[in-house]
């Protein structure tokens, strides 16, 4: 059953009548309504496309954190093959809104990153809704020099409001565990390539998102902070979130104009939870060209494109 989001109530109401009337429809009778059924398909299709092409960074917000939005493990599916995920950090658990291992893409081996929110309630608490733990980014770290250790191409794909900010993580050193996961990415003679899905958020984003190419999904949002979190540090006051989207610039299209992203993967109208399968193969062939991008460079070429990807960033603005 499709969920709407609050601003999308007009095509909701289009699209309640046209699935009335397509039971109408299946029932048969003496008159034919298929004009009438053609007509109205049309009109909400145009206003879905209308609303999509002009959305609002609070609206896109709302659309990153689309609770049927593809995650982690559908993106595994549709891309991958022969996927192993690995378990742990060798050093205290296993992180669970971490998920990672190796796996093949077109039949190139690849390591896979990725944060996981769940899609159910049980999933949720799992997974701790995406959320990382120091563990977490230590078993990302373990990952990433395996991959080095072996020549593969290292793949994350970004989907977290921020890293987990309880006492049990800051006790566990939740800081450093962030700093040695960038540093990782950085070190890397291989090439990386992160892609936002949904959310990206804070320093839990970067983490494993330092790549040789970021790219982001068409309404997903990367961002120094959640727009709630960001108004209740600048105003003390939390309701004030769409003016902090705005201001922050937190969107896609934002991005790529200040040169922080590197590409936008389109969406359908109405997002991605729309048409998953369609979104999941984009986003595969946006990897596999990003990756092709970088076959014949050398170690120190890889690494060094990456360095100064990062600290190009601000000089233009």
């Amino acid at each position: 059953m499709r969920s709407y989001l609050d601003f999308e109530q007009p095509v909701a109401d289009l699209e309640a009548k046209v699935e009335e009337l397509r039971a109408v429809a299946a029932k048969g009778g003496a008159v034919s309504i298929s004009e009438e059924l053609t007509r109205l398909e049309a009109k909400a299709q145009k206003a879905l496309v209308d609303l999509y092409a002009a959305l609002t960074p609070w609206q896109k917000t709302q659309v990153a954190r689309h609770a049927q939005r593809p995650h982690f493990q559908d993106y595994v599916k549709g891309l991958f093959t022969d996927f192993t995920p690995l378990a742990g950090d060798r050093k205290f658990a296993d992180d669970e809104a971490v998920v990672g291992g190796f796996g093949r893409l077109r039949g190139q081996s690849v390591c896979l990153i990725g944060q996981e929110k769940g899609s159910d309630t049980e999933s949720r608490l799992r997974h701790n809704f995406g959320m990382v733990r120091p563990e977490g980014y230590r078993k990302a770290v373990r990952l990433m020099e395996l991959a080095d250790r072996f020549r593969l191409p290292v793949i994350s794909l970004v989907d977290t409001a921020g890293a987990f900010p309880g006492i049990d993580a800051e006790e566990r050193g939740q800081a450093e565990a962030i700093a040695r996961s960038t540093e990782a990415c950085l070190a890397l003679g291989v090439v990386n390539v992160a892609v936002i899905v949904g959310e990206g958020g804070s320093g839990g984003a970067v983490a494993i998102a330092t790549a040789n190419r970021v790219l982001m999904l068409e309404h997903s949002i990367y961002s120094v902070a959640s727009p709630e979190a960001s108004a209740s540090i600048l105003w003390r006051d939390s309701s004030r979130k769409q003016e902090a989207a705005q201001n922050m610039k937190i969107t896609a299209q934002d991005l790529l104009k200040f040169g922080i992203i590197d590409g936008i993967i389109p969406e359908p109208p109405g997002g991605a939870h729309r048409d998953p399968d369609a979104v999941i193969a984009a986003t595969g062939e946006a990897i596999w060209r990003a990756l092709e991008a970088f076959k014949n460079m050398s170690v120190e070429e890889i690494r060094v494109v990456r360095e100064e990807k990062f600290l190009a960033m601000g000089r233009k603005l």
